[in-house]
């Protein structure tokens, strides 16, 4: 192993961090703390959606050091991903998106505080494939970081070792560092800036967790006047058992299924109607903005 300057290694860190920092953003949208954003393109900043508390209100400290306004654009809590609108840092750049990253890959994550840049330093403690949030967002690829990271750094770049944008910085359970990847931000804030929202996946039914001997899943408890489910010939006492093919043990399960990209889609929902197993066809719709 070839003999390693532990000077240029920190150097090439800090240069690192430096010429992203024109990037990045501080965002004052919540009482407490402030958080960090990283410039999209034109203007429009992606940040944690978590850390957006209001929608009115929002400031940023841009790298120069002046305050801004940023008018709230959308969010989808499904990914996590905000986006805000302001004017752009002069000579901000838009970040080149990194290659695929795999577990011990080198990490930097860089954010903003009010007047300083944040910079934490860790290591791809997990990369996999695809994977679904809670909240029934598809996420492209699984990014868990190991690293010690400054709160105000959520919403910031997760760079690589050639300072490529591997994604969006995000706590997830107890604080762990995840990121968000560059192709999902990328995705999500293309539709965010179109349309403001994210499409959900949309029954039109209430349903209630069962959890019995010989009956797992999720029971029709209502079904809104004209709703996918109603149209599809679900009845009330319905208990979904499956969701093409794959078993559902409660309503977290049908949840995740219906995410921005269940819209349109054609589903075959396995059944338990009055004992006896039953199977209907629904065509998932669009959830109505509220």
């Amino acid at each position: 192993m070839p003999n390693v300057s532990l000077a240029d290694f920190s150097r090439e860190i800090a240069g690192l961090v430096a010429a992203t920092a024109p990037a990045i953003a501080a965002v004052h949208a919540r009482r407490h703390h402030a958080s960090s954003a990283v410039h999209w393109r034109d203007g429009l900043f992606v940040a944690a959606s978590e850390t957006i508390e209001t929608e009115d209100g929002i400031t940023l400290t841009l790298p120069s050091g002046d305050t801004a306004p940023a008018e709230f654009v959308g969010r989808d809590p499904t990914t996590g991903i905000a986006i805000l609108k302001s004017e752009a840092p002069a000579g901000a750049p838009a970040l080149k998106s990194a290659d695929p990253v795999e577990a011990g890959n080198l990490v930097i994550a860089v954010g903003r505080g009010d007047g300083s840049v944040l910079a934490g330093y860790g290591i791809v403690s997990e990369a996999g494939p695809a994977w679904r949030s809670m909240r029934g967002g598809l996420i492209d690829r699984r990014i868990r970081l190991s690293a010690s990271l400054d709160g105000r750094a959520e919403g910031g770049a997760a760079i690589d070792a050639r300072g490529g944008f591997v994604g969006l910085v995000l706590f997830g359970p107890r604080r762990r560092a995840l990121v968000i990847p560059s192709e999902t931000v990328e995705r999500v804030a293309a539709t965010l800036a179109e349309k403001g929202h994210m499409p959900r996946g949309y029954l039109g039914a209430g349903l209630h967790p069962v959890h019995q001997a010989g009956a797992h899943g999720a029971m029709v408890m209502n079904l809104e006047e004209g709703g996918p489910a109603q149209k599809a010939g679900l009845l009330l006492g319905d208990i979904v058992t499956s969701w093409d093919g794959e078993d559902i043990e409660g309503v977290r399960d049908v949840i995740r299924r219906l995410g921005p990209d269940s819209v349109g889609k054609t589903v075959a929902l396995g059944l338990l109607r009055g004992g006896g197993p039953h199977r209907v066809e629904v065509t998932i719709g669009a959830r109505p903005r509220s």
